[in-house]
């Protein structure tokens, strides 16, 4: 099998991308949500568009380590991948933005609620949910914020490459 020049350099950066979770950063501002978007949209085909960026996801997450609440994220996770396949119909700068501003609160909103439903910091009740919530909203703009800043670097490399090198664009 054959790998087209394309595909290997979508995943070189999804797997750039994903590095960022290994080295120093503010809390949740990392790549995360931006892969998953980037890889959605621009991986031909659907099962690529999954495959790598949980790759690289899986792959940090075994040097960072596994915990309990996962499952949640890459649930959102998936969902951001999948909402990638929405944005790669009408790729505009403000299609992509938007997408981004959606990664960033699926994201909170999935792990956030997750977390609650564990019941082991937070009662399960409508006042704990709040609770939890709120206990998260300090952490929700470097979230925003590394989406929005990767999202702009993955995409933004992306369409220059595809300038500088044509073989990149799809046939």
């Amino acid at each position: 099998m054959k790998l087209s020049n394309r595909f290997v350099f979508l995943t070189t950066l999804v797997f750039i991308a994903a590095v960022t979770r290994l080295v120093p950063h503010y809390p949740n501002f990392t790549a995360i949500g931006a892969l998953a978007l980037f890889g959605g949209t621009n991986f031909s085909k659907k099962w690529e568009a999954f495959a790598v960026p949980f790759a690289a996801m899986f792959l940090t997450d075994i040097v960072i380590g596994f915990h309990p609440g996962m499952y949640a994220v890459y649930a959102s996770f998936a969902l951001i991948v999948a909402s990638g396949f929405v944005v790669r119909k009408r790729k505009t700068v403000p299609t992509v933005i938007l997408a981004s501003v959606f990664a960033s609160v699926s994201f909170f909103v999935i792990t956030n609620f997750a977390y609650w439903a564990s019941g082991v910091f937070y009662p399960r009740t409508s006042a704990g949910l709040a609770q939890c919530f709120l206990a998260a909203v300090p952490f929700f703009h470097y979230n925003m914020l590394g989406d929005l800043f990767f999202t702009a670097a993955l995409f933004g490399t992306y369409e220059l490459a595809k300038v500088k090198l044509p073989v990149l664009v799809k046939a």
